[in-house]
C-alpha cells in the first residue's frame, strides 16, 4: 500500500507547498469550489434509517424492509435455487460474457474465460472424475487444497453439476488439521495446486487410508510421484482429468436445494476443527438476502468485476463469488501473492470489493502516518474528511468533489479507481476507519456480521447508512434475538444478550458431531452464536462482547478477555494482545506484540539501537507501552480491575506458523496460555 501512503505527501508537496501567507487562499479556494460544486441526487435508503428492524411477539427482530416484512427470504430469484442454477443464471445474465480471469505476472493483462467456457471445463472435469471412479451424489466428498485459482472455482462448479460435496482445506491450515479433515470426511480425491503442498499430504499418506488420488493444478514433481506410488495414490494433472471428461462425457446429476453443498471446516481455537454442513438452500438464502439489501441502489451486473483474494476456504469469499455469478459478473483472481495485491487491483480495476478490516486498517494507518507530525497536513486531511462526511450523512455518495481531485483520487487508485461498493466482514471496523473510507473512497462502504454456521451473514448495513459502530439490522433470511447471559450481566430486557438466529441460512449441523451440533442449535432451531450483542435505538445490532473467553477474578468480578484486548488494540504500540488472569488473583496480566513502525520511531527518537528481541526487554519501552495502554484503556471505558497490571512483550507476531492464531486470525487461547504461563506467573509474583 505504498502508493496510498505517498498520496498525501505528493498532494501537499504539489498543492500546498506555498504554506505561509497564501495558505489560507489556497485552502479557501478549494473549500469554495467544493461547496459550489453541484451535488448529485441523494441515495434514498430503502428503509427509514431511524427504524431499521421490526420487533416480533417473541422478542426477536427481523429486517424492516417492507417487501420482506412478515416472512423470511428463502431465495431471491426463482431460477436460482441451487448453486448449479445460479451459474446457469449467470450465463444468461452475462450473455456468455467474461466469467473468470487470471494473469501470469506483473505487467500482464487479465485473460478471461467466458461463462460457457467455464461451464464446459467444469462439466469435463466432473465427467473425468466420474470416469476415474468417483460416484456422483451427496455421498462423494471432493477436497480442494489450493490458493484461489480458476481451477478452484471450476472444480466447485463441477461438484455442483454432479451433486458432489466440496470440502475446502485452508491454504495455511496445519498438516494435523488436514489429516483430521481428510479422514473424517473419508476423502478419496483431493485437488491441489502446488507440488510442495501435495508433498505435505503425501508425507502423511500412511495415516490417510481413504485417499486414492491427488489432482494437481500446476505440476507433478518426481518426489510427488515416488511417494504416491509407494502408497498407491494416483497422481494426475487437472488438465488430464478435463481431457478424459471431454472424451467421456457423463450425464449431469443435479442437486436439489436441500442437498449438502459443502462442509466448511472452522479453524477451531481449541481442539479439532468442526465441519459446518451447508446446503444449497443455506447458501442461496444467505447470499440472496445480501443482494436484496443492496440491489436497490447498487445495480450489480455483467460489467462489474470482483478481485478474488480472500481465501475460498472461507464462506465469505465463496458467498461473494455466488453473488457475482447470480448477476453475471466477472471474477479476476489475484496472482497468489498478497504483496502483489495492489498491482492486481490496479490492473483489474474492480468495481465490487469484498474485504476484511485488516487491509482497510492498513490503508488508513498508512495515510495517517503520512500526515502525522505535520499540523497543516493533519488539519487539511481532517477538513477533507469532514467535508465529505457532510455529504455522506446526507446520503450523497460521489467521487468528483475538489477533495477527490486534489487528495482522495490517488488513494482511490490504490484499489483500482473504479470501486462502487466495499463490503467489509469478519471483524468490525472502528468508527474512524469507517468514516475515513466512506469519505475518501467515494463509494458505499457497508459492514456485515456473521459466522460460518450462519452461512456467512447475520446482519448487514442498509445502503445509505452513514453512522458507524454497528453492523446493521438482521438480514432478510433470518430472525435475530438476544438471550440473557446472567454471568456477564447482560439481559435481553436491557436490549443486550447473546446473539441467536433462526432461518434458512442456519447450517445443517457439524459433520459427524451431534454433540457439538446440539450445543450450537437448541431444540427450537435457534443458533447460539456465542457473541454478545446490543440493539441500538435505530434497530441495528452492535456486537459488544464474546460469551466465551470469560473468567472470574478472586473478588468475584467477571473478565471478558476479548473485550479488553480489543480496547488495547487501539494503542499505537500494540499489534496483538492476549489478556490472562487467574481466579486466585485480583488483577489481569497482558502479553503483547508491537507495531513495528511505532517501535522503530520510538527507538530512533530515544537513540536506542537494539534488535527486536532486545527491545522487548527494554524497560523504558515497556513503560511507554504500558502507559499508553492504560490511557487507551481508560478512554475505552475499562474498569480498574480490567486494566492489566503488567505486560510481557513478545518480540515476534502471533502467527499461524508459531501456532498462536488460526488461519482466520482468531487467537488460539489454549496455546497462548500454555506458551506464556511462566511469564504470566512471573508477573503475578512481582505484584
Amino acid at each position: 500500500m505504498s502508493e496510498a501512503s505517498s498520496a498525501l505527501t505528493e498532494l501537499f508537496e504539489g498543492h500546498v507547498g506555498l504554506i505561509g501567507a497564501s495558505a489560507l487562499t489556497v485552502v479557501g479556494l478549494a473549500a469554495a469550489s467544493y461547496y459550489m460544486t453541484s451535488r448529485p441526487p441523494q441515495v434514498v435508503p430503502p428503509v427509514d434509517l431511524s427504524d431499521q428492524s421490526v420487533e416480533l411477539q417473541d422478542g426477536s427482530r427481523m429486517t424492516a424492509y417492507p417487501k420482506a416484512r412478515g416472512q423470511l427470504m428463502h431465495y431471491l430469484y426463482k431460477d436460482a435455487r441451487t448453486l448449479y442454477e445460479v451459474f446457469q443464471r449467470g450465463i444468461r445474465q452475462s450473455n456468455n460474457g467474461p466469467c473468470l480471469g487470471a494473469r501470469t505476472g506483473p505487467n500482464k493483462e487479465y485473460e478471461w474465460l467466458s461463462y460457457n467456457e467455464v461451464y464446459e471445463k467444469a462439466r469435463a472435469f466432473g465427467s473425468g472424475l466420474l470416469h476415474k471412479g468417483v460416484k456422483p451424489g451427496k455421498d462423494s466428498f471432493i477436497g480442494i487444497y489450493s490458493k484461489n485459482k480458476i481451477e478452484w472455482t471450476v472444480a466447485e462448479q463441477a461438484n455442483n453439476m454432479f451433486s458432489m460435496v466440496t470440502v475446502p482445506l485452508y491454504d495455511t491450515l496445519g498438516i494435523q488439521a488436514c489429516i483430521y479433515i481428510i479422514n473424517q470426511t473419508e476423502l478419496s480425491t483431493l485437488v491441489c495446486d502446488s507440488p510442495d503442498k501435495a508433498q505435505l499430504i503425501l508425507d502423511q499418506a500412511q495415516y490417510l487410508p481413504s485417499l486414492r488420488r491427488i489432482v494437481m493444478i500446476e505440476a507433478i514433481s518426481q518426489q510427488n510421484q515416488d511417494t504416491a506410488s509407494k502408497y498407491n495414490i494416483d497422481m494426475v494433472l487437472f488438465g488430464d482429468i478435463e481431457k478424459l471428461g471431454r472424451e467421456n462425457p457423463k450425464d449431469l446429476v443435479l442437486p436439489t436445494p436441500s442437498d449438502l453443498a459443502t462442509v466448511c471446516y472452522t479453524s477451531g481455537t481449541t481442539g479439532d476443527p468442526k465441519g459446518v454442513m451447508l446446503s444449497h438452500a443455506n447458501l442461496i438464502s444467505n447470499i440472496g438476502a445480501v443482494m436484496f439489501h443492496i440491489l436497490d441502489h447498487i445495480d450489480l451486473g455483467p460489467s462489474d468485476r470482483h478481485l478474488s483474494y480472500l481465501p475460498l476456504a472461507h464462506m465469505f469469499e465463496r458467498g461473494m463469488q455466488i453473488l457475482m455469478f447470480t448477476v453475471g459478473g466477472q471474477i479476476g483472481f489475484f496472482q497468489g501473492d498478497i504483496k502483489l495485491l495492489t498491482d492486481d487491483m490496479q490492473t483489474l480495476q474492480p468495481s465490487f470489493f469484498p474485504t476484511v478490516p485488516r487491509l482497510l486498517n492498513r490503508i488508513y494507518d498508512k495515510v495517517m502516518n503520512g500526515v502525522r507530525g505535520s499540523f497543516i497536513k493533519t488539519t487539511l486531511l481532517s477538513w477533507a474528511i469532514n467535508s465529505k462526511l457532510v455529504e455522506v450523512r446526507d446520503c450523497v455518495i460521489r467521487k468528483n468533489t475538489v477533495w477527490d481531485r486534489l487528495l482522495f483520487k490517488k488513494i482511490q487508485k490504490t484499489l483500482g479507481g473504479k470501486i462502487r461498493l466495499i463490503i467489509s466482514g469478519s471483524a468490525p471496523l472502528s468508527p474512524p476507519v469507517l468514516d475515513f473510507l466512506r469519505a475518501s473512497m467515494g463509494c458505499m462502504v457497508l459492514e456485515g456480521y456473521g459466522q460460518t454456521e450462519s452461512t456467512a451473514g447475520i446482519s448487514f448495513n442498509i445502503p445509505g447508512e452513514s453512522s458507524a459502530g454497528h453492523c446493521g439490522p438482521p438480514l432478510a433470511c433470518n430472525y435475530v434475538k438476544l438471550v440473557d447471559v446472567p454471568e456477564m450481566d447482560y439481559f435481553a430486557k436491557d436490549l443486550k444478550g447473546e446473539v441467536c438466529i433462526k432461518g434458512p441460512n442456519v447450517f445443517i449441523g457439524y459433520y459427524k458431531n451431534p454433540e457439538k451440533t446440539a450445543e450450537a442449535i437448541d431444540s427450537d432451531g435457534w443458533l447460539h452464536t456465542g457473541d454478545v450483542g446490543e440493539w441500538l435505538q435505530e434497530g441495528t445490532l452492535r456486537i459488544i462482547d464474546r460469551k466465551k473467553n470469560i473468567f472470574k477474578l478472586s473478588q468475584g468480578e467477571y473478565i471478558a478477555s476479548e473485550k479488553i484486548e480489543n480496547v488495547y488494540m487501539r494503542s499505537q504500540f500494540v499489534a496483538q494482545c492476549f489478556v490472562e488472569g487467574y481466579s486466585t488473583q485480583s488483577c489481569v496480566m497482558g502479553v503483547v506484540t508491537l507495531e513495528e513502525d511505532y517501535i522503530t520511531k520510538w527507538a530512533s527518537k530515544h537513540s536506542v539501537s537494539k534488535t527486536p528481541a532486545e527491545l522487548a526487554t527494554d524497560k523504558d519501552l515497556k513503560a511507554a507501552v504500558l502507559a499508553d495502554m492504560m490511557s487507551v484503556g481508560k478512554s475505552g471505558g475499562l474498569k480498574s480491575f480490567e486494566q492489566v497490571k503488567d505486560i510481557y512483550i513478545f518480540p515476534e507476531l502471533f502467527t499461524v506458523e508459531n501456532g498462536f492464531i488460526t488461519p482466520s486470525f482468531k487467537t488460539k487461547r489454549p496455546a497462548l496460555r500454555k506458551a506464556f504461563k511462566k511469564e504470566v506467573e512471573a508477573m503475578y509474583a512481582r505484584q
